[in-house]
């Protein structure tokens, strides 16, 4: 018994002796995989770990660059910036982003739109971009935001700037407007260096210089908490801001010219004659664009879309309407190129003219007719039946070709986008677009500026300057400087051919009986250019209407180009009195919408910015504005 007892201890002794050594090994195996990891975490993978703390703590911020401003010739800011906040938010930092979006919504008023513009941006945004949430953040909206921070995080209130227009409607066409950045913009640009830019260039100068007026987006590494509050600044590289741009355009003078054309909607652009730069373009009526800067509300927007004046259309560049009789120089050029008439060649003017065999009549303005007239009475008086005929001898074809020498049926190549290209119709155009043939009573409709003739009012400002210059063409810009694309210059067999025709341009205002001539009063210097009239609907043969019975809106649109100073052929135009600017040129082109008379309507409001050009005030013109009639 004694014997199995000290056995079975012995037993039991060495059972233990080997759990404990078992238990020790496993603790020595388990201790050097634990020594080994911490090496392999401490010293391998140092440098991985550093980073990703590094992660936590430090946020790669893009700072978007101040856009640049835009200025009239004289310094004057049409577009600047604001200092304004806006709420943005960094995925990454957002634990839950459906309930921080919906609490978003509740505080800031969101609409379903703006969710979904915020997901989308998400979605093609890098984890650690900042999306805007809402721009222009009211003091509301900024406490409110404060007052709920700790449940979103992710979310930062910041400052940023903001476009503002002061002059608002007054160069809304010329200046344009910045939206919210769409996926169709940026499809257009390089889209890395526009990550953080809330703001695209939609119309006018700020679409057309884009480029220049964005910068390049400059970006900061900054040390957050845990709530992702910025504690300090690590590195910065500072935005590069856009290019500030100083236009042609003089504000004061484009005041004039809106105010020129009272209740009338219409258009005038007015250039440096001598360097083709655009001094005034209006198109009235405009619009705010403060309005579509941070989203234009539903209402608002409706509002201008349904407005029956339009005033989102730019008539300036974009719409374009008959150029009745301010082609009439030209197309007196084009005779006198193509020798089918001399200056002094004349013919007997009456009441109307018919083509061989056939019995319609076209009718010229003047019921009486003008009796017997050459190049320079039938420019004087406008006379109709002088340029049907002219138009008949010349026939479509080489009217075509000259008239598009001047840039009529083509853009100007201002610097602006969305510019028409009019339209000079010719036997192949209409052939292409109708399937039919070309009749020759069209000729002479188009020999007056009517008919399928159509022309925006920048392209008939561009022809006065040329005729003004014999010939010269410079491109209209708005931004001195800027590389402009050629253009070929008008060159005739005779350079006295410009003389006639600016003679009789001359006579307009300045003869006895030249169809402008009382704008003529008062004035210290002197003018050269044509009335016109574009029919807004056809009468029809042997028909007339009463004017004053006329609702308004059926009135013919009133036109009149012009250029001053101006001298008679053959001499130099003499120093303007009281200019404020001895060597100023000047070429306007007028469209007072359903104005009713050339003469009566477009021609003083020409006047008035003439003046105001020239003189640096606005004299005061004693021919009566508005008379509707159907003469020039």
């Amino acid at each position: 018994m004694h014997v199995d007892s000290a056995l079975g201890n012995a037993h039991s002794r060495a059972v233990l002796v080997r759990r404990v050594l078992i238990a020790a090994l496993i603790c020595v195996l388990a201790l050097s995989a634990l020594l080994w990891r911490v090496a392999h975490l401490q010293v391998t993978q140092h440098s991985h770990f550093v980073s990703l703390a590094d992660q936590n703590r430090i946020r790669t911020v893009i700072v978007p660059p101040p856009r640049g401003r835009i200025m009239d010739r004289n310094g004057l800011l049409l577009a600047d910036n604001q200092p304004s906040f806006q709420a943005e938010i960094v995925a990454e930092d957002v634990p839950e982003m459906s309930a921080t979006l919906g609490l978003l919504q509740r505080l800031l008023s969101l609409e379903e739109g703006d969710l979904a513009r915020i997901e989308k941006t998400l979605k093609r945004s890098r984890s650690f971009d900042s999306v805007t949430i809402k721009l222009n953040l009211s003091e509301d909206e900024i406490a409110r935001l404060a007052a709920y921070r700790p449940w979103l995080p992710g979310v930062e209130v910041v400052p940023r700037l903001t476009r503002v227009y002061p002059y608002k409607s007054l160069v809304s066409h010329v200046v344009g407007y910045v939206g919210r950045i769409s996926e169709n913009d940026l499809k257009q640009v390089d889209e890395t260096d526009y990550r953080g830019t809330t703001h695209f260039g939609k119309t006018g100068i700020e679409r057309y210089y884009e480029a220049r007026l964005h910068g390049r987006a400059g970006q900061q590494k900054v040390e957050v908490d845990a709530y992702g509050r910025v504690l300090r600044v690590l590195e910065e590289t500072p935005p590069v801001p856009g290019e500030d741009l100083r236009l042609s355009l003089d504000i004061r003078l484009q005041a004039v010219a809106e105010a020129a054309l009272g209740d009338y909607n219409g258009s005038i652009v007015a250039l440096d004659a001598r360097n083709g730069e655009v001094l005034a373009l209006v198109s009235k009526p405009g619009f705010d664009a403060n309005l579509f800067v941070n989203g234009i509300s539903q209402a608002n927007y409706d509002a201008l879309i349904k407005d029956p004046a339009r005033p989102l259309f730019n008539r300036a560049i974009t719409a374009t309407y008959p150029p009745g009789s301010t082609i009439k120089p030209v197309m007196g050029l084009a005779g006198l190129e193509h020798g089918l008439i001399t200056p002094d060649t004349r013919m007997f003017a009456g009441p109307y003219y018919q083509l061989p065999n056939q019995d319609h009549k076209y009718r010229d303005w003047k019921k009486s007719g003008h009796g017997w007239v050459d190049l320079n009475l039938a420019l004087a008086q406008s006379c109709d039946v002088y340029f049907y005929d002219l138009a008949y001898k010349m026939g479509i074809d080489r009217m075509h070709a000259f008239l598009r020498d001047f840039g009529l049926g083509e853009p100007s190549g201002v610097d602006l986008p969305g510019e028409s290209a009019g339209l000079v119709p010719s036997r192949d155009w209409k052939r292409a677009t109708r399937n039919q043939a070309w009749f020759p009573g069209e000729t002479l409709i188009a020999g007056i500026g009517q008919g399928y003739m159509l022309s925006t009012p920048m392209q008939l400002a561009d022809m006065t300057a040329t005729l003004m210059r014999g010939g010269q063409r410079l491109r209209p810009h708005l931004l001195p400087g800027a590389a402009q694309a050629p253009v070929e210059d008008v060159v005739l067999r005779n350079p006295r051919y410009w003389d006639a025709a600016r003679q009789g341009m001359f006579d307009v205002v300045n003869g006895k009986t030249g169809t402008a001539r009382r704008i003529a009063e008062g004035v210290p210097y002197q003018i050269a250019g044509k009335t016109g009239t574009a029919q807004v609907f056809t009468v029809r043969q042997n028909e007339s209407y009463d004017a004053k019975k006329l609702k308004r809106e059926l009135h013919d649109h009133a036109l009149f180009v012009g250029y001053a100073p101006a001298a008679p052929a053959g001499s130099e135009p003499p120093p303007v009195p009281e200019a404020s600017r001895s060597d100023a040129r000047i070429a306007v082109a007028v469209i007072a919408e359903n104005g009713g008379s050339g003469s009566g309507t477009a021609a003083p409001i020409a006047r008035k910015v003439m003046d105001a050009w020239l003189l640096g005030r606005v004299v005061g013109s004693t021919a009566p504005v508005g008379v509707p009639s159907r003469g020039e």
